[in-house]
């Protein structure tokens, strides 16, 4: 098979040319692709993958990664989405937990977030006392 990209001549059971990295259009699967961005030093510079990434910036890229406030971005269509659900549902039960999981300001909009029946019952008492004191007021005058 010949990339349309870079005319490259590639396996035609591969998903990707192995030079350019063009998706080979006529294969069916999973596509995965990645870039990575690194800003440092008053400089930014993109490679396609983390084994581009010179030695020294690659080891502050793990570090950095690794660390508590790291976070995956994973952008998926319907299919996509159902074939990542399968792999999850293979993983084991804590695994899957912390999947299932709000990350950065998304897990800790959930910690603020109320239960709904806690949420009503405290609208029902305040629904009670204006009916209270609505009712008071209405007595005295």
């Amino acid at each position: 098979m010949t990339c349309q990209r870079c005319l490259t001549e590639f396996d035609a059971e591969a998903s990707r040319c192995p030079r350019c990295g063009e998706p080979n259009r006529d294969s069916s699967g999973v596509f995965q692709s990645s870039t990575v961005m690194i800003s440092a030093g008053g400089s930014r510079h993109v490679y396609r993958s983390v084994d581009e990434v010179p030695k020294i910036l690659r080891n502050r890229l793990m570090e950095s990664t690794n660390g508590r406030n790291s976070a995956t971005i994973l952008i998926a269509d319907r299919r996509g989405r159902q074939e990542i659900a399968k792999l999850v549902r293979k993983l084991p039960g804590a695994a899957q937990r912390r999947f299932r999981q709000p990350a950065g300001a998304a897990a800790e909009f959930a910690k603020l977030r109320m239960p709904r029946r806690k949420l009503a019952a405290l609208v029902l008492l305040c629904l009670l006392f204006l009916l209270a004191v609505a009712l008071f007021f209405a007595c005295r005058y």
